[in-house]
């Protein structure tokens, strides 16, 4: 689950680092998940995807959240909380297709421009991401 970015003849640096590290990382996190689920919330471009979560976001920010700690390198809290992700078998009651995907990566990619990243750094964190996404269809 951890996320690697190899830059030739340096160290290898998590995302988690790349994001802040123990200092700020959590706090750059947690803006993406909430900036995230603000774009779900508002941009009717996305309304089908808004339509397969619970009215009530607070739960779905918090475990993205934890998701995303770990999965970047940092602290695995969802793990501690939940165990494995599982991701495919949590996600299997609803229906994601091509389309869900790319509108759950527009919410995220749009989430990354909101917030000032880097091109460099949103290029390498959304294809990764992708893959996440991606791995998710079942339709």
């Amino acid at each position: 689950m951890l996320n690697k970015i190899e830059e030739v003849g340096t160290t290898t640096t998590t995302f988690f680092e790349m994001l802040g590290g123990e200092e700020k990382g959590a706090e750059n996190i947690r803006k993406l998940v909430e900036t995230f689920y603000d774009v779900m919330d508002s941009d009717p471009k996305v309304q089908p995807i808004r339509a397969m979560h619970q009215v009530d976001l607070t739960s779905a920010r918090e475990k993205l959240f934890m998701f995303l700690m770990g999965w970047t390198g940092g602290p695995q809290l969802y793990i501690e909380r939940y165990g494995h992700p599982r991701l495919r078998a949590r996600h299997m009651p609803f229906a994601i297709d091509e389309s869900a995907r790319d509108q759950w990566m527009y919410c995220m990619i749009k989430a990354m421009h909101e917030l000032g990243y880097e091109d460099d750094l949103m290029k390498k964190l959304a294809t990764q991401l992708y893959g996440v996404a991606d791995f998710m269809r079942n339709q």
